[in-house]
């Protein structure tokens, strides 16, 4: 089986990344029946977890490169990928090779179709395969440390198999109301499911709503709750386009941090991440400042708030909810100088759309809109429909390739272009105009 023959048989199940999540059944028995006939590899490695709304891939991949300087062999497992399917599984902060990928696709499918011959626990999904994979690769290259991003929610994902070191919950905000519910204490508690009982947890600065059902879940587990901003705090320094300062006062020391990543939002997942690696240090791990100074000046991980190119400016970001493109805004206004600003714009069809361009609407009333080639995508025209809704007379591209050729033709050079919506629009862009 090659690269694209691997993929080919992957896709053939139920990809709720791509296709509607209404009718799925959440549960985390399929994939621990087939980590079961794998042998358990998910229990080889010392795990992290992360959950949240926003931030959590970032943070995933802080502590990810923290661990490494430290001397670590290391695993990161992150959804959704921007180019290549292979970039969900890193080892030592590169993708796995499309050889590997494929291997591992050889060495799970008899236990897949094992798995749902048996018939009692439905289908397994795309993305239970793609975790059990990713728990089989680093068992069998026997990595120190695996940190698992959560895909969707925390109680019922396929990642919450795992038996952590320690926990994080990044930012918590809208999403994915139709599977995690339609209040923030819904949402937190669903997130919160990744606690275990006595695992430290990390948390994010939070909304009092998400924050209460969080320190519900805690103290029925009896967790250690470990705050932002009250346990540990920091203050935001100098920056340019390439990156930001920021000093720390953390659990066990302090630090003059630098991240190469834009947005207040990435030094308080910076933060989360220093506060993981020390808890971990109380564990028994060996990280010194230097490793989690170096770690973070070093960390890659591409498409939030990223510049492409300039003169004009082109910058990329998933703001894919409401609270992140007011976000996305305000980081736009306090990061570059520009005369004009022009928003590409894609969404998914299932997100909260309206809430989204009210907030794009005080963005810009320069807007392009286009789709991506995934088939979740909300249609062009009912986009321009909504805008004029708005009184934003938003133009139409038959494309993103599109809508950025149309973008460059009307920008001066002191102009600034955000593509963002959808992580797939996002990828496209980056696909034409690598950094």
């Amino acid at each position: 089986m090659n690269y694209q023959e691997s993929l080919k048989y992957l896709l053939r199940f139920a990809d709720y990344e791509r296709i509607s999540r209404a009718g799925i059944v959440w549960d985390t028995k399929r994939v621990e029946r087939l980590l079961e006939k794998l042998g358990n590899p998910h229990l080889a490695a010392r795990t992290v977890h992360i959950a949240g709304t926003k931030g959590k891939g970032s943070t995933s991949a802080m502590i990810a490169s923290i661990l490494k300087q430290a001397g670590y062999k290391v695993g990161l497992y992150t959804s959704p990928h921007l180019l290549s399917y292979t970039e969900r599984i890193r080892v030592g902060g590169k993708p796995i090779t499309e050889a590997e990928w494929a291997g591992l696709v050889e060495e799970i499918r008899p236990h897949v179709e094992a798995v749902n011959a048996e018939g009692t626990l439905g289908e397994l999904t795309t993305f239970e395969l793609y975790t059990a994979m990713a728990f089989a690769h680093f068992r069998n290259i026997k990595v120190d440390y695996q940190v698992m991003e959560v895909g969707l929610g925390g109680r019922l994902d396929a990642t919450n198999v795992v038996k952590p070191m320690v926990c994080v919950i990044t930012s918590i905000s809208y999403d994915h109301m139709e599977v995690l519910g339609n209040t923030l204490a819904k949402i937190a508690t669903e997130k919160a499911g990744i606690v275990k009982p006595g695992v430290p947890v990390v948390t994010a600065p939070q909304f009092p709503e998400a924050m209460d059902a969080i320190e519900k879940v805690c103290r029925e587990r009896r967790a250690q709750l470990v705050k932002a901003g009250q346990d540990f705090s920091w203050k935001t320094g100098k920056f340019n386009e390439k990156g930001q300062s920021f000093h720390l006062k953390g659990l066990l020391a302090e630090y003059d941090l630098r991240i190469p990543l834009l947005g207040e939002h990435q030094v308080e997942n910076a933060a989360n991440a220093v506060a993981a690696a020390e808890l971990l240090e109380g564990m028994g791990a060996s990280v010194d400042k230097k490793s989690i100074e170096k770690g973070l000046q070093k960390v890659d991980w591409p498409g939030r708030l990223q510049v492409l190119r300039k003169k004009p400016w082109l910058v990329i970001d998933g703001a894919h909810n409401v609270y992140s493109m007011q976000k996305l805004g305000e980081a736009l206004k306090k990061y570059f100088k520009y005369d004009r600003l022009i928003l590409i714009l894609g969404f998914s069809a299932d997100k909260d759309v309206p809430g989204m361009l009210d907030e794009a609407v005080k963005i810009t009333k320069d807007i392009i809109v286009a789709a991506s080639t995934s088939p979740r995508s909300a249609k062009p025209a009912a986009l321009v429909e909504e805008f004029a809704n708005r009184g934003v007379k938003a133009r139409a591209a038959d494309s993103v390739p599109g809508a950025l050729k149309l973008a460059l033709a009307d920008a001066k050079p002191n102009d600034l272009i955000c593509a963002t919506g959808s992580i797939f629009l996002v990828a496209e862009v980056m696909e034409g105009n690598p950094p």
